[in-house]
């Protein structure tokens, strides 16, 4: 819901500002607001003027302000994933109120562009936009940005992967990095927007996301998890992380030990971390990890999170809590100063306490949707789209040719979740439309009426915008009776009422309302399924995103009562409709198609009902009719292009062998139209990337929960199959050829260089990519990895030598033996190309580097530092920090190349178990040779820890020694001794 202040309100927020700025001269005078004095020094003064009562109270995301100091009201989290967002409004309780700036393309759509100077000013332009809404009205819109997501999209089908950039952390880092930067300003010591990073961590499913638990093996969690994290933070390019909502490891992300143990070791800056909404709380209700909200929220701070977004913009029940904490000495006042010390490092670097606000004051809300933001996000919107194929050399179109545009998506632009409102729109319609000697168009979707079976009444909808309730009343069907339907797959339909070009929704909870300008809210309230019943009848069924949950209840058919008010009732009560096809959108998209010389089809995505937060896809397939659709135009004319608008993989077998000419865009704002067009007739040369994998079918995929990516060979990195799409795949109207790889060795790493030149007849960009791969490890290793990649612009006939930097450090490996990285001695493939599956010129270096010793399982080892493992969970060893494996009977885990020459003889374990158990040491695999039975004793309790040891007898050599679970146990630790 989005909310307006009226006139008078502004007026007033107007003079209570004038009345606050005497206090605030007055405090002129303090240390704290002498920008000539040093950060610290600063923060200390004014950290030292502050109560407990007041200090505790900046804990909350809205930080109340505090008049004798003349400090004014700040807040937490304004979002700008791709654009300022929305944010909510204190005066208003906390009400979401939507910008209506400049929307650039969706996160994924930003990071196919692999440009980091580019994406570097499309943050500056976002961090612009929020000083603009910030200079208008500083109680809604705060510099606190909640942007970019850094989680890796290591599962096409997570609901929120357009909000995501890459399945591999090095060209996430490199773009959240551009991002963050362009956000803060390139001023050293001041920001011009406050970026924080998202979701700190493994966040990467929808379902029962606050209670699921990601197992994170030592490797992936540090080779590939938490690398996708480092880089913008050791940067500088971020200012906090935000804790996810899943739990890591057993252990709920809001009280990560990590959080201060290993993100605040990435930079020398304070960092201001943050809970997201609800997370503090979820400790107590879903997650059930802490009895009391004390108790909760001193672990929250322990960890290292600072602000809590919690009770929308009540404050009082985090003060209370943190209070009786203190009370109940489960904090200290010093971790209470430590968390605002944090906080206040930012706000000092947002210019707050400076006299003149710091050199971004200056900047107003004339910068929103600014020509030159405009222009800007024309721009990425065409370098992000990529051209997934071309034969015949389809593209670009000629402009005297005849265009049919067709399909659902071609004369609509849709927001989601994380985006503004469009100040105004460029469809793919109206951008073909200022190119195409002739255009013609269809949606290609179906008309339709909906009549009451037993009265004969048709459904009717209200007109102008507000519609009205939908009844079943018209004895004929004029335009008042009549629905498009578009279809979103899996039966999902949206009805859009052609009285008045409004979705029909049950936006107001009871009766069916045509009244939505697009499906819009957190439970999306526009989604029906039209279900064929035996004899040719029809129920409707109301399919709102709020039906998956327990509360809403059987009630989801929709019954006409005697004087045809619509109601949602039972299966066994609803009424049966006849649905009459006024006008087929097939029959009329195909006689367009003929009588054209090219069609464009546009197909695609919803991104409030196709997937988003709380809501992961179940499959990755182009909706049924909409596959149709693109099938009938292909027949009907062989000059087919389908541009696919959407925000993840999908598996578009059938187009890819049938259709011509393919390009995929996300949902890219405003100037989506434009920028198709642009790339469309060549006015730009596409180079966009794919960030993920495109698979050929969900079988390809493992389930959703597993985040072992090692292990269950998921993304590009361990892959073995044949994609649909391989990574970094994006074709251009130019070709270009690769010569003379050499890799020399400079410093402590290797320069890389490879001459490309563009051997096409027209200037064009090509992305250069470096993979690596190592042939001899002690571990698996990735088929091959993205080590650095360059956006290189190219005249016909140009060339030019891209040289790389390959750090020695960049190939190493997470070493579980010894808990550190390390470089291992091994030749290494050198691969450069235009995707991970078009490699154009390799070669190799010898990387002198050491060979990890076999393993001493002489002194304490950590159980969770296994090379390998079946069934077990990862699970905390205790609720502050440490990780521990639990099994269950025939569960194992394996210790590889362990060195057993001195002759163990006994085996000591940290465990810990309800009802007892025991586990065995086994030598070469789960069902090898029987060296030790140890039994475990209960120890009440799975956060209870005892110490089990047995004797040791046969194990000798270098042996891969297997500990396998007879009982359902924890352990933490073990040691092998004479």
């Amino acid at each position: 819901m989005s909310l307006r202040r009226p006139l008078w309100a502004a007026a007033a927020l107007a003079l209570a500002a004038a009345l606050c700025t005497s206090p605030a001269q007055a405090a002129e005078t303090f240390p704290f607001r002498d920008p000539s004095l040093p950060l610290n020094q600063r923060i200390g003064d004014l950290l030292g003027r502050l109560t407990l009562d007041e200090k505790v109270s900046l804990l909350h995301q809205y930080q109340p302000a505090i008049d004798r100091l003349g400090i004014r009201m700040f807040k937490t989290g304004t979002e700008a994933l791709h654009g300022v967002a929305w944010s909510t409004d204190y005066d208003a309780n906390g009400a979401v109120v939507t910008a209506s700036g400049t929307v650039f393309p969706q996160a994924v759509g930003l990071a196919s562009t692999w440009d980091p100077d580019l994406i570097k000013r499309v943050g500056s332009a976002v961090g612009d936009e929020a000083r603009g809404y910030n200079a208008e009205n500083p109680t809604v819109w705060g510099l606190n940005l909640w942007a970019p997501v850094v989680n890796l999209l290591r599962d096409p089908r997570w609901g929120r992967n357009e909000e995501g950039y890459s399945e591999d952390p090095t060209l996430t880092g490199a773009i959240s990095t551009a991002y963050g930067s362009g956000i803060q300003g390139d001023d050293p010591d001041h920001l011009k927007a406050a970026p924080t990073l998202k979701h700190y961590l493994a966040n990467n499913n929808e379902i029962r996301r606050d209670t699921t638990s990601s197992n994170l093996p030592p490797r992936v969690k540090h080779e590939y998890d938490e690398a996708a994290f480092k880089p913008a933070i050791s940067a500088d390019a971020a200012t906090g992380v935000m804790a996810a909502y899943n739990l890591v490891n057993g252990r709920p992300s809001t009280v990560n030990p990590d959080l201060n143990d290993v993100v605040r070791t990435w930079t020398s800056r304070d960092l201001l971390n943050v809970s997201d909404a609800g997370g503090p709380n979820n400790l107590t209700g879903s997650e059930q990890y802490h009895t009391t909200q004390a108790e909760a929220d001193a672990a929250t701070l322990k960890a290292g999170l600072d602000s809590f977004t919690v009770d929308d913009n009540r404050g009082g029940p985090t003060v209370t809590a943190v209070k009786a904490a203190l009370s109940q000495g489960l904090l200290q006042e010093s971790d209470v100063d430590t968390a605002v010390r944090h906080i206040l490092s930012i706000r000092f670097r947002l210019g707050e306490f400076d006299p003149d606000g710091g050199p971004y004051a200056a900047i107003t809300k004339d910068v929103v949707n600014s020509p030159a933001n405009r222009k800007l996000a024309r721009e990425t919107a065409a370098k992000a789209a990529v051209l997934l194929k071309n034969s015949g050399n389809t593209l670009p179109l000629a402009p005297g040719k005849k265009v049919a545009v067709i399909g659902p998506l071609s004369d609509v632009l849709y927001t989601d979740w994380y985006s503004g409102r469009l100040p105004y729109k460029v469809t793919p319609l109206a951008g073909i439309k200022e190119r195409a000697a002739s255009v013609t168009s269809s949606e290609g979707v179906d008309r339709i009426a909906l009549k009451d079976v037993a009265t004969g009444r048709y459904i009717t909808g209200g007109t102008g915008d507000a519609g009205a309730d939908l009844k079943a009343g018209a004895t004929t069907a004029g335009d008042t009776e009549k629905f498009d339907v578009f279809d979103w797959g899996q039966g999902v339909v949206t009805l859009r009422s052609v009285a008045n070009g409004r979705y029909v929704s049950r936006a107001n909870w009871s009766t069916l309302v045509n009244n939505q300008e697009q499906p819009t809210g957190w439970f999306v309230q526009e989604q029906f399924k039209l279900e064929k019943q035996g004899d040719g009848s029809y129920l409707i069924r109301y399919a709102g995103h709020e039906t998956a949950y327990d509360w809403f209840g059987p009630n989801t058919y929709v019954k006409a009562a005697a004087d045809g008010t619509l109601s949602l009732t039972t299966v066994a009560e609803a009424s049966r409709f006849a649905k009459e096809v006024v006008d087929s959108g097939v029959d009329d998209a195909v006689a367009k198609a003929k009588d054209a010389d090219v069609a464009v089809v546009v197909v695609g995505s919803m991104p409030f009902i196709n997937g988003r937060e709380d809501h992961d896809r179940t499959d990755m397939n182009l909706a049924e009719g909409q596959e149709a659709l693109v099938k009938a135009v292909r027949q009907a004319n062989p000059n087919t292009v389908v541009v696919l608008e959407n925000s993840y993989p999908t598996t578009i077998t059938w187009e890819q062998a049938n259709v011509p000419a393919i390009l995929w865009t996300t949902h890219a704002g405003a100037e989506t139209g434009n920028a198709l067009a642009d790339v469309l007739y060549g006015d730009v040369n596409p180079a966009g990337r794919l960030t993920q994998t495109w698979y050929r079918s969900a079988a390809d995929l493992p389930d959703i929960l597993d985040y072992d990516i090692v292990q269950r060979d998921r993304t590009y990195l361990y892959f073995n199959g044949d994609p649909l799409y391989p990574f970094g795949h994006g074709l251009s109207y130019s070709a270009f050829r690769y010569q003379g790889l050499r890799a020399t060795p400079k410093g402590d790493g290797y320069e890389i260089g490879v001459k490309v030149t563009n051997t096409g007849s027209r200037a064009g960009d090509e992305v250069v990519q470096l993979y690596t791969h190592q042939r001899q490890s002690r571990v698996k290793q990735p088929v091959k990895q993205l080590r650095a990649f360059q956006r290189v612009s190219l005249a016909p006939g140009g060339s030019t030598t891209v040289t790389f930097t390959l750090p020695k450090a960049d190939l190493a490996l997470w070493d579980v033996t010894r808990n550190r990285f390390a470089v291992e001695t091994a030749t290494h493939d050198v691969m450069v190309g235009s995707s991970s599956g078009d490699i154009r010129q390799r070669t190799t270096v010898d990387v002198r580097g050491e060979k990890i010793p076999d393993r001493d399982l002489s002194t304490t080892t950590r159980a969770i530092d296994f090379d390998g493992y079946s069934g077990v969970d990862l699970v905390d060893e205790t609720k502050a920090r440490g990780d521990a494996v639990a099994g269950s009977r025939g569960d194992w885990i394996v210790f590889e190349d362990v060195d057993l020459k001195r002759k163990p003889v006994r085996v000591t374990a940290g465990v810990a178990s309800i009802g007892g158990g025991s586990f065995g040491l086994r030598l070469g695999s789960p069902t090898g040779k029987l060296v030790a039975t140890v039994p475990v004793a209960a120890t009440g309790d799975v956060r209870t820890w005892g110490t089990a040891t047995a004797s040791l007898s046969g194990a000798s050599g270098v042996k891969d020694l297997y500990l396998v679970f007879t009982g359902d146990l924890r352990i933490k630790d073990l040691a092998l001794t004479r």
